[in-house]
């Protein structure tokens, strides 16, 4: 069976067998400062100022699911709350896109 590997440069590979079929395989994470470099590079801004972005939206969160609140991403994903009997629940339902990347059922087409 060939295998082909893609690096796509963003933590993680996908093997391709012979049939077409790809898997992820993740191979390393990416810290805050890592994260906050990126922001910053696709926000065309310095890291300071992506930090900042980076920490509200992070609060922003924080207070939505402390609240009870579910948040939906659009092309993300949605994550959702909800208290049950002695604890809450957490769960994160990956857009579209995501699921597409990970080889999952999904109706995302790449635009051209």
């Amino acid at each position: 069976m060939l295998s082909i590997i893609t690096n796509l440069g963003l933590g993680y590979k996908v093997w391709y067998n012979s049939g077409g079929k790809g898997s992820i395989v993740m191979n390393s994470r990416i810290n805050k400062k890592k994260l906050v470099s990126r922001i910053a590079k696709q926000l065309a801004t310095d890291e300071k100022t992506a930090e900042t972005f980076l920490d509200a939206t992070l609060d922003t969160l924080y207070d939505a699911f402390k609240a009870g609140e579910s948040v939906t991403l659009p092309g993300f994903g949605s994550f959702y709350v909800r208290q049950e009997r002695n604890s809450w629940v957490f769960k994160f339902n990956p857009g579209q896109k995501l699921r597409a990347l990970f080889g999952w059922s999904s109706t995302y087409k790449e635009k051209s």
